[in-house]
């Protein structure tokens, strides 16, 4: 997200809320782009490490490509497309209109310019931004492992040697991350009903609930449960030291909970909780209609849905985060529902309206407006959608 719109001007005052602003000052947009070349250089080292730079060398659909570099096409196919659609919005590649598939091919001459001077500058502008970073380069070193299919995309991010890199990274102290969470606070707090219990979902390490939680406590709203849930133990662990400091004051809970399966086998009540809250957790659903099913018995009548969620500008445009998470199954492979979910990971704000509708919600609002944004910042890609249950 440069400072300078499409239109040639800094537009940020008239097209995001005055409580936003504060957020997306020149230091934080200065960090943004630099992440944003950082993973496009990385990109273009990926595509020749794993052979696919050859393979585009002539016209050639995605699933050829594959087939030429020898990958595994059932783990390559979506990896091997966000690449190819970067690499063509970065210029490195041109997409070739033709009937059927598309089909791309290199710009000649490919260049893989150095991703380390871009480290280099952001250390320079702003060390608390490198765990993103950290996060990026462990998944572009892996790349032609896991696309050959010589280990899981979780086993190349989520060994015992990369868990302290997730925890920087999942953390308040990463602007670059902390982003979601105080995107999503803001529009929680906006929504909440006084004294009400609040369930989250997919609460990790805890950074989403201690900014919600901060900003309800200066706002003077008060909480009469919370009740945090995490599929990871480890995860949840860690949580509970995070916010420990809360344990006196709210009726703190923590429950191990599969978003995937049924909300009662953590024991959460029908019809329990004034607000359900999820920090970029949803777009992982793998049935996402069951997963909203099961949101909305949980929440109270005319309860909230908060979600703050990594959204595409139009469908089917790359987005930077994906050189990291293409890589997981449980990301790349959900149930698809043509409207609403026509692909893994992350939406758009349409297909999240239409999501939320289709399934028993009504009131969606996207905070900041993703649609009047996108058409001068089209990279922006940070938004909170909420809505109410029916």
């Amino acid at each position: 997200m440069p400072v300078i719109s499409l239109r040639g001007i800094d537009e940020r005052a008239a097209l995001l809320p005055p409580v936003l602003l504060p957020l997306f000052d020149d230091s934080f947009v200065a960090s943004y782009d630099l992440f944003e070349e950082y993973v496009g250089r990385q990109a273009c080292a990926i595509l020749r490490r794993t052979g696919l730079e050859q393979a585009f060398e002539q016209d050639s659909t995605v699933p050829h490509a594959i087939a030429k570099a020898g990958l595994d096409a059932a783990v390559a196919r979506v990896p091997s497309h966000w690449l190819a659609t970067m690499l063509t919005a970065r210029g490195c590649m041109q997409q070739v209109h033709a009937e059927g598939e598309a089909r791309y091919r290199l710009v000649r001459p490919f260049a893989v310019p150095e991703a380390q001077e871009i480290l280099e500058a952001q250390e320079r502008h702003d060390a608390s931004c490198l765990p993103a970073y950290a996060i990026a380069a462990m998944a572009a070193e892996q790349y032609p492992a896991v696309l050959r299919g010589e280990l899981t995309g979780e086993q190349a991010l989520f060994g015992a040697e990369g868990i302290g890199a997730w925890v920087r990274y999942f953390s308040n102290a990463n602007p670059l991350y902390a982003i979601s969470n105080r995107v999503g606070a803001i529009a929680a707090e906006e929504r909440f009903e006084e004294d009400g219990a609040i369930l989250e979902l997919g609460g990790g390490l805890g950074s989403g609930a201690q900014s919600l939680l901060e900003r309800l406590q200066q706002s003077g709203r008060t909480v009469s449960r919370y009740r945090f849930t995490e599929l990871s133990a480890l995860f949840m662990k860690r949580a509970e030291r995070v916010l420990a400091r809360w344990g006196s004051e709210i009726g703190l809970e923590f429950a191990q909970l599969d978003i995937d399966r049924p909300f009662g086998e953590a024991g959460i009540e029908p019809s329990g909780y004034a607000l359900v809250y999820a920090v970029n957790v949803l777009h992982v659903a793998h049935d996402l209609e069951a997963t909203l099913r099961e949101i909305r018995s949980a929440l109270a009548p005319r309860g909230v849905l908060v979600i703050s969620e990594c959204v595409r500008a139009f469908a089917g445009w790359p987005r930077s985060a994906e050189l990291i998470f293409n890589l997981l199954k449980s990301f790349r492979e959900p149930l698809l529902q043509p409207q609403w979910r026509p692909n893994g990971g992350f939406l758009t704000a349409e297909q999240w309206t239409l999501a939320l509708q289709a399934n028993g919600f009504s009131d969606v609002q996207v905070f900041p407006d993703i649609v009047a944004i996108r058409d001068f910042y089209p990279s922006f890609a940070v938004a909170a959608i909420s809505a109410q249950r029916d």
